[in-house]
């Protein structure tokens, strides 16, 4: 896994802290860590959005932190759950799982294009 997908995971995870944030804040110093987590996410995001296609890391990015999201409501917060949530979750994790890896496929194919273009100059 390349550094900006990285970015993209590690961005999720920020999603995931600031969401609960906007919840859950109450004193001044858990929302200035709500906002720390939101410009840190947002920045991952957007680092990560000069290299890879925008709307497959869009959507990475927000698959994940949905499914963070409401995993952490789910242990953590004891949200009521049930089996329809768990199966759409990893319905949710399927199709992110699988935009990353057609990502790979198309991001291998684009270098490939270019390396070809590049050698007969």
């Amino acid at each position: 896994m390349n550094r900006n997908w990285m970015y993209v995971f590690g961005s999720a995870i920020f999603e995931v802290m600031w969401v609960i944030g906007l919840k859950h804040a109450e004193t001044a110093w858990e929302w200035i860590g709500t906002g720390i987590a939101i410009l840190v996410s947002f920045y991952g995001l957007m680092s990560a959005s000069k290299e890879l296609p925008v709307g497959t890391v869009y959507a990475v990015f927000v698959g994940l932190g949905t499914a963070g999201t409401v995993g952490v409501d789910l242990l953590i917060f004891h949200e009521p759950w049930t089996p329809l949530k768990l199966i759409l979750l990893l319905v949710l994790l399927v199709g992110v799982i699988g935009l990353k890896m057609s990502s790979k496929e198309s991001e291998e194919n684009t270098t490939g294009e270019t390396q070809e273009k590049g050698a007969g100059t």
